[in-house]
């Protein structure tokens, strides 16, 4: 049985996870951490990381980037594994992720979903044999709340394509500030923002004459909720300090 403390449990995705956990007979959720706590059936709540008294074996963190550094004060006093499936971290605290990661095992992906990761990996291919006879193109669309744009996930997207490319990329994400034609070395990066979209990402090769898009879906939530609750069952397995990520998830499955 393993133990987790969810960070951001009374928002959106915290409840996603929540429910996961609620039916998984080898989870068992030891407390919450929210900014707002609300009343929550079946486990403590608590506002901030320095409150949390229980214990546990993992921590999964859906909450905001403004949470970061207690959290992982937390963790590293506890010796507690966490996974960070917050996105629009800054690069300061990707720096701090990075020395945590030298003393507690850290999960970290801007993206939760299996699906995406595999077309992380089609990305790749694909840019590296079509190279630069193909213009790049992401667009990604989400809910009208998120807050962070482009999104983590584009990001990782652009990353992919970029690592595979025979040059060195430049990334544009406003055109509209930029009155010249296409650069042959740019991947553009466009966001959408709307309704419920839970997150769509597609990314676009365009060629003379002919376009591939390779494309994921996200039609609920649930689909990171489950990622998550695999990578804490995973890390809370891992004795090693380190960072890791889904490729490590997907290499013992």
């Amino acid at each position: 049985m393993r133990r987790i403390i969810i960070s951001g449990c009374c928002g959106h995705m915290g409840r996603a996870v929540a429910d996961i956990c609620n039916n998984d007979p080898n989870v068992e959720i030891a407390a919450g951490i929210d900014l707002l706590p609300q009343p929550v059936d079946g486990f403590p709540v608590f506002s901030t990381p320095a409150a949390c008294t229980a214990e546990a074996d993992a921590v999964i963190d859906f909450s905001h980037p403004a949470a970061l550094a207690p959290l992982l004060e937390l963790c590293i006093a506890r010796k507690l594994p966490v996974v960070l499936a917050t996105t629009g971290y800054s690069a300061e605290q990707l720096a701090q992720i990075e020395q945590a990661a030298k003393l507690i095992p850290i999960f970290r992906s801007a993206n939760m979903s299996l699906g995406v990761n595999v077309l992380l990996d089609l990305v790749r291919r694909a840019a590296a044999l079509l190279g630069e006879d193909f213009d790049v193109e992401i667009e990604e669309r989400h809910h009208r709340r998120k807050l962070d744009a482009p999104s983590g996930t584009a990001l990782m997207l652009a990353d992919a394509a970029a690592g595979a490319l025979p040059y060195d990329a430049e990334y544009v994400y406003d055109r509209h500030s930029v009155r010249r034609p296409r650069g042959s070395q740019e991947i553009g990066i466009s966001s959408l923002r709307g309704g419920t979209i839970v997150g769509d990402h597609t990314v676009v090769f365009a060629g003379r004459d002919e376009v591939i898009e390779l494309s994921h879906h996200a039609a609920s939530r649930e689909v990171f909720a489950v990622g998550a609750v695999k990578a804490a069952k995973f890390l809370a397995g891992v004795d090693a300090p380190g960072l890791y990520d889904m490729s490590s998830l997907i290499a013992v499955n």
